[in-house]
């Protein structure tokens, strides 16, 4: 069922009969380990003081109460990044509350940016937990001004394309840097310091190649004509350099030939992008076969990241040789730090993807290595599922056995963390070359993340994807499940209307299908919808359909089970609650259901306190609380605490009250937001 796992959000309004957080407005002290998000600078580095120098003019201009904000334009490759990067390491001893990153390229869909998944990844990063992280954007841009309020703080966005996409992210004290190819005016209105990024000028450019080289290398002539033809980009300029320069000891002059040939064309480089990365083709001429081919790859992947698993799985061989040419040729970096898996990940310059596309395009197996990718993608992921969430309904087949495992729950999911963006970016060229089997099957495969994760601009662009999918490859079963999942999104958003509307076209499809569950989850989802509107006694019937849909599936059972419950309680039927309740809560223990033995004990003990048995309801509740806080759910042990310490408080019982508070103020500091 879509309901296996109870999302834990209590941020805003928690439907059904759940402990509603409180508001919290306190700035936490900043977490052990404050961010550093920003990577390292790399190589030498000529020829930027005036850059350098405006990031720190900005950085003595910093207010308490506001930002202070500069922004660096210029074109791809001409080191933006490298410039803050370089800046950042330098001055790491004024940012004590941390340094944050986002590339808003990876959260870029179809011209918009999905700043709430920003602000979830900047709040998660300064320490507030995963589970406390406010499920609408509103909410998330005032808590991120909240645990920003003390300052010390570097945040980097890089390529901006809109003003509109800063302001939304602003701390509410500390430095923001932005990067961009085009100037945004927008900014200056706001006080914003806009710098444009020069190309390196010749002699600058000679003195980088120099750095790498050493003395005797060249002439002042030929350096120029190198840095000419690189376009002053040291992007460029480092590819070259790596690739050639220092294979072998060959000239410079011959280097400057090379860039020269095919009739002049690079020495009328033109400073736009499109041109700019001609200086790579010299590199590309110099590749062994297996080297060629991964960049290759590089070109066909709709994604940003390149990882030695999926080279091995896209058929490349002697990937780890090729990685190697690829790496020393400046061509990618390692990225690291992002997932408890120990397989190097890689990312490269968009302007190096520009070049590997141009040769993909004529490589005639371009179309089967990006259906191996895809493949890649869709199986992983199904792996990652089923590792996640265990048994639960799914319509496609089971995973291939060659595919590589996970360790544990924590590793699957962080990896479906990880590679959100290329998921999205697979799953979409999947739908752009009509593989719809493809696309529904991996946007199931996909719930864990989006539905434990919240990532609601990528969970509603993806299900869009899989509803017409699943339209074209004749599934009205994965035409259910897909407008169901997307229900549930708009439910949690509180977009009530567009969740009826998915589930009503969803119903309409029941007629074609054989298999009850897909009935019952549709009705799990209405009930809740029921909840939401304020009509139990429908919601209490839609949630008894449910649990009979699930006959002989134990947790699904249990989980409807557990919705009745709280229907029940909704409608004013508390002794009937109960008996729903217990009995779920035998199966559950007869089926060893952990996470459901966290959750039922929390409803029991709001039904046995209406019916006036509170003694009975601290038992209960006490329970819950330490089997939420052995398990590390700190939402379902505030829940629990919150509920215990009002029960003390109707018995008297100063102590317990005291003591449930006390950890109540312990798990809200561990979640990085303080008060209530």
């Amino acid at each position: 069922m879509d309901g296996y796992e109870t999302a834990n959000i209590v941020s805003g309004t928690v439907h059904g009969n759940v402990v509603q957080a409180h508001t919290f407005v306190q700035a936490p002290a900043p977490p052990a380990g404050a961010p550093r998000q920003i990577r390292p600078s790399s190589g030498a580095f000529v020829n930027r003081g005036v850059e350098l120098a405006a990031l720190t003019a900005a950085l003595e201009r910093t207010d308490p109460l506001r930002p202070s904000v500069v922004a660096l334009t210029g074109l791809g490759g001409v080191g933006k990044t490298e410039v803050v990067a370089r800046w950042a390491e330098q001055n790491a001893g004024d940012f004590p509350g941390g340094q944050l990153y986002a590339d808003l390229t990876t959260v870029r869909h179809q011209g918009g940016v999905d700043l709430g998944e920003v602000l979830g990844g900047f709040l998660r990063a300064l320490g507030v937990h995963r589970d406390f992280v406010p499920e609408r954007l509103p909410e998330r841009a005032a808590l991120f001004r909240t645990v920003t309020s003390a300052g010390g703080l570097l945040v980097f966005l890089d390529n901006v394309e809109h003003a509109s996409e800063v302001r939304a992210l602003l701390p509410t004290a500390g430095l923001v840097v932005v990067t961009g190819r085009a100037r945004l005016p927008g900014l200056a209105l706001a006080g914003a310091t806009l710098l444009d990024v020069e190309p390196l000028l010749p002699e600058a450019g000679s003195d980088l190649v120099r750095s790498w080289l050493g003395p005797g290398r060249g002439t002042d002539d030929q350096l120029h004509d190198l840095v000419r033809l690189c376009g002053g980009l040291p992007l460029a300029l480092q590819a070259v350099g790596s690739e050639l320069l220092t294979r072998g000891g060959l000239p410079v002059e011959r280097v400057v030939a090379e860039l020269t040939d095919e009739g002049g064309r690079l020495a009328a480089i033109e400073h736009r992008e499109g041109s700019v990365v001609e200086p790579f083709e010299a590199v590309y001429a110099h590749f062994p076969a297996h080297t060629r081919r991964l960049y290759h790859l590089l070109g066909v992947h709709p994604g940003w990241h390149l990882t030695p698993e999926l080279a091995e799985a896209a058929g490349v061989e002697r990937a780890d040789e090729a990685l190697g040419d690829l790496v020393r040729a400046h061509l990618l970096r390692p990225v690291a730090g992002e997932t408890p898996d120990p397989e190097e990940r890689y990312r490269t310059h968009d302007l190096v993807r520009l070049h590997a596309r141009r040769h993909a395009r004529t490589d005639p197996g371009r179309h089967e290595l990006l259906r191996r990718i895809v493949a890649y993608y869709r199986g992983r992921a199904a792996v990652a599922d089923r590792a996640v969430l265990g048994d639960r309904l799914r319509l496609q087949e089971p995973p291939e056995e060659s595919l590589p495992g996970f360790a544990d729950p924590v590793g699957a999911m962080a990896w479906l963390q990880v590679e959100r963006a290329d998921l999205l970016a697979v799953l979409t060229a999947a739908a752009e070359q009509g593989w719809h089997g493809e696309v529904w099957r991996l946007c199931e495969s996909l719930w864990p993340l989006y539905h434990g994760r919240k990532h609601y601009g990528d969970w509603i662009a993806s299900h869009l994807l899989g509803v017409e999918a699943a339209q074209w490859d004749n599934r009205p079963d994965a035409g259910i499940r897909m407008r169901n999942q997307l229900a549930r999104a708009h439910y949690e958003l509180g977009q009530y209307p567009a969740a009826a509307e998915q589930l009503a076209a969803a119903t309409e499809l029941l007629a074609l299908v054989d298999d009850p569950r897909l009935a019952g989850v549709l009705v799990e989802t209405e009930g809740l919808l029921c909840l939401a509107d304020g009509r139990p006694e429908r919601a209490v019937e839609l949630f008894t359909r449910a649990r009979e849909a699930n006959a002989g599936d134990p947790h699904g059972v249990v989980v409807q089970s557990y919705q009745l419950g709280q229907a029940l309680i909704a409608a004013g039927r508390e002794a009937a609650a109960l008996a729903v309740l217990e009995e779920a809560t035998a199966l559950a223990e007869e089926t060893r259901d952990r996470s459901m033995l966290v959750k039922l004990p929390l409803v029991r003990g709001r039904a046995l306190r209406a019916l006036g048995r509170p003694e009975e309801a601290v038992r209960l509740v006490s329970s819950a609380a330490d089997r939420a806080a052995a398990r590390d759910e700190l939402v379902k042990e505030a829940q629990a605490r919150e509920l215990l310490a009002e029960l003390a408080d109707e018995l008297g019982d100063a102590e317990l009250a005291g003591s449930a508070r006390a950890r109540l103020r312990d798990l809200r500091a561990r979640a990085g937001v303080l008060g209530g």
